[in-house]
């Protein structure tokens, strides 16, 4: 998988972690204070980027968690098959298909053949994020 390792306690809501083997987008940070004998916890709460499945992850502060690469680029589309989009890597002009479930929000509607749009690479599986 293409991830980094990163200290539990620097992660950011709005950042992108791995919880449970799944991307997930970070929509809440809560730090504990350590105590006694223990150390700093921090829980984290994520919606997956691709199921859209609230997970939480609760680790020591100083404990390594992945942190998945999102590679961005830029996509035109080819045409429709079946219940996905066939699309031209405008980098070096290979063709894939993303799902129809694969697309953000509301815009499978704005989809059609010939316009570019914005693809995210997460760990081997893609998902079409915007229209350019």
């Amino acid at each position: 998988m293409s991830t980094k390792p990163t200290e539990a306690g620097s992660v950011k809501e709005g950042s992108y972690l791995m919880i449970d083997g799944e991307p997930c987008k970070i929509v809440e940070v809560e730090k504990s204070k350590t105590g006694k004998h223990g150390s700093a916890k921090v829980r984290i709460v994520g919606i997956g980027v691709f199921d859209n499945v609230k997970r939480t992850l609760i680790v020591p502060a100083d404990a390594q968690v992945e942190v998945p690469i999102i590679e961005k680029f830029v996509a035109q589309v080819v045409a429709k098959v079946g219940d996905s989009w066939q699309l031209m890597d405008l980098r070096n002009y290979t063709t894939f298909e993303v799902p129809q479930n694969q697309i953000e929000g509301d815009l499978g509607e704005k989809i059609e053949p010939g316009i570019e749009v914005e693809v995210w690479d997460i760990a081997g599986r893609r998902k079409i994020v915007r229209v350019r």
